[in-house]
Order: structure tokens, then sequence, then C-alpha cells
């Protein structure tokens, strides 16, 4: 029998960041000392305080299945950090749980588009948002941003992307890939804009909120316009600023009747979430903020050390990454020119594959995220490796012809 893959699975790429990852363990396997910057790994332990509470959970029996939408404790520490950190009083009714920041964001396109509908996402991206789209006969329509902005997305461009079709506009601040964020002002004008649309909801994830750089802080859509409230949808999870990727623990937060429709995505795909994963976020989330401060201090000089050393290297753009732990350079002017081996860089992809080849440097090209040339580096890695990388990277530019 010769396998036929679903039509909506047939055309799905696969995603850059994990292509480039891969690519990377390959060289690696090969006997290649490669340095990859191209997954958003951090690269700090889990608190060992959730660690303890999972062992804990274990120890006293907790492995039965749990909730669908969440173990209440969890939940209950969900609301109460929402209510912290963002200023947002939800129900328990308005909160579920689910594997990783990704399966909300899963949960919630399969519950709410049909063929046809339309996702509004600022360009650069996260990979997974117009390819989860498409997946369910959605189409991205994408929104540039400007590097000179500071890649924050121009409310006058959002509302000329938005037609009769439009379901969802994607609001991922701080940023992956650019590490823009969006101040207050920022959001009360996209809320205008959003006022006169009311057909559209709006997916704010806000992963990586905790991690912000220069005193700023992170400003969430519905502490500024509560009036958009049954049309918000939150998307967090443990990931990014608890270190705790691996537990797969992420969770949304939104109005009643879009979690009750997630949930019932939720209960025929993969149940509820691992009990023991969900004890260690209760553990995480109710520990408080003062353990992310030392990560985010962390970051931050990791972020100044990468970005002086890239914007000493000619060829390349950079703005200053507020949030999140990325760096985008700009490489138009690297573009259609021939790097040492012969390899011609006709596209940032091109060049990201040359520089993993030739370099064993890698990163993610720009195509991946919607806006190019650029590439994305993590700067979730040691100082040494970025260091090192930063020196091969500029030793590969200055060969180029």
């Amino acid at each position: 029998m010769m396998f036929r893959p679903a039509a909506r699975i047939a055309t799905l790429p696969k995603p850059a960041t994990i292509a480039m990852a891969a690519k990377a363990r390959e060289l690696r396997a090969a006997g290649a000392n490669v340095i990859s910057l191209a997954l958003g790994q951090p690269d700090f332990a889990s608190p060992m305080v959730a660690v303890e509470a999972a062992y804990a959970a274990g120890r006293a029996g907790d492995t039965g299945y749990p909730p669908i939408p969440g173990q209440k404790a969890l939940v209950e520490a969900i609301r109460a950090k929402l209510l912290r950190d963002n200023g947002v009083e939800a129900a328990a009714n308005q909160v579920m749980v689910a594997n990783g920041g990704k399966q909300v964001i899963f949960n919630a396109f399969m519950a709410t588009i049909d063929d046809g509908d339309e996702v509004v996402v600022p360009a650069p991206y996260w990979v997974s948002y117009p390819l989860i789209a498409q997946m369910f006969g959605g189409r991205s329509v994408e929104v540039p941003c400007r590097e000179e902005d500071g890649f924050r997305p121009d409310p006058r461009a959002i509302e000329a992307a938005i037609t009769p079709k439009t379901r969802w506009l994607v609001l991922n601040f701080p940023n992956n890939p650019s590490g823009a964020i969006l101040e207050r002002s920022d959001l009360e004008a996209l809320a205008e804009v959003l006022r006169a649309a009311p057909h559209v909801m709006i997916m704010c994830d806000e992963i990586y909120e905790h991690l912000t750089f220069d005193g700023r802080r992170h400003v969430s859509l519905l502490s500024v316009a509560p009036d958009l409230a049954d049309r918000v949808l939150i998307v967090n999870g443990m990931a990014k600023a608890y270190a705790m990727t691996g537990w797969r623990v992420g969770f949304g937060c939104g109005p009643a009747p879009l979690i009750a429709a997630m949930i019932a995505v939720q209960g025929n795909a993969t149940s509820g979430i691992c009990t023991l994963a969900q004890a260690g976020a209760v553990a995480a989330l109710n520990a408080g903020n003062d353990g992310i401060a030392e990560m985010r201090d962390t970051y931050e000089q990791r972020r100044n050390n990468v970005v002086a050393a890239l914007k000493k290297i000619p060829g390349l753009s950079c703005a200053m990454p507020q949030g999140a732990f990325y760096a985008y350079p700009g490489i138009s002017s690297l573009i259609g020119k021939v790097s040492a081996e012969g390899r011609v860089l006709s596209d940032d992809v091109a060049f990201a594959e040359a520089l993993l080849e030739e370099a064993h440097v890698a990163t993610v090209p720009g195509a991946a995220f919607g806006l190019g040339p650029h590439l994305r580096l993590s700067f979730a890695a040691s100082d040494e490796d970025l260091a090192e990388a930063c020196r091969r990277i500029e030793v590969f530019i200055r060969a180029i012809r």
C-alpha cells in the first residue's frame, strides 16, 4: 500500500528551528565541533522546588488520570499568577492547562478556524503560528515590522490587514525571534484598532513575559484594555522563564466559551497533563518570581555581549532586543555574495546553511519567521559558546567575497 498523508499535512513544512537543530546534531555526530544557537532552550536547571514537588507527588501516589482542564491546585496557582503578574482576574472556567504553550495555540485554532479564515500575524513571528493555522484550513496574513521601528507592529498596518475573514490577531511580545516588546502606548493604539473589528479574536502569547531587559516590564493587553476580555486568549507556560521546557506545561486564559471549546479539543487528543509535571508547576508558580531575576540578569548581560560583538562585524545590522533571549541581526548587504568555500549566499536560508557547514554555527534563517534576510541567534547558551560563535561568524563574514 502506498502511504497517502492527509492534504493538510502533505504540504506542511518542518519547523525551521527544529530542522536546523537536526542538521547541527548530524554534523556533531560526524565529528564537527558545532555550536548550536538554533533552539530556544534555556540553559538553566529547572527550579529545585518544582523537582521536589514532582517527586513528592509521585511518592504520594498522584499518578492517576488528571482532569482535562488541569488539576485544581494548578488552575488556582495560574489564577493567582495572572492576578499577581498581569493584573488579570480570571474565573476557574477561564483557565486550562495543556502540553506546553504550543498545544494551547493548537487547541485554540482547532476550536475556531474554518477553511478560509485568516490569522493576522506581525512578522517576524514564531514559526508555529502560520503552520498550525494552515493545518485547519486557515491562512496567515503577515504584517511586516521594520527593524528601524524595533520590530514593533504599526497599528495602521494591522488595521489594513484585517478583513471580514480575519479570525485572529496574534501578538507575541516579548517577541520570538526579534526580542521586541510592546509599550503601553503600543497596546492602547492596537486596542483602538481592535475595538473597530469586533469579529477578531486576539491571541496574546506571553511566554517570555518575565524576560525583559533594561528595567522594562511586560504589559498585558488585558490590563490596558479590559473591555476586550471576551476576545482575548492569553497563552503562557512554564518553559522559558521557569526553565521547564521538558515538563510540557502550558496554560491558556480566555473567555469561558472559548476555553470550553479548547478543552473539548484536548479531551479528544491528549486528555489531561502529566500529574507530576502539574505538581512541579504549582510549586514553581507559588514560589513567586524571585528565582527568575538571576536568569533575566544573565540573559541581559549575554545580550549586551552578543549584540556588541555582532555590531562590530561588517555587513551586519542588529536592533537591540528588549526581551526574550534572541538576537535577530540583518544580513541584507551580504546576500548575493559568495562564501569562502564557494557557496552562493542567495538568501538567508543559503547563508544559514553555509554558516553551519563552513563555520559550524547553527542559527535559523529569518525566512522561517516571515521576515528576512535575517538570522535568529539564541543567547541562551554559555558565555564561552556565545563568544566563540560570534568569533566564527565574524571570520565567516570577513571571508565572503
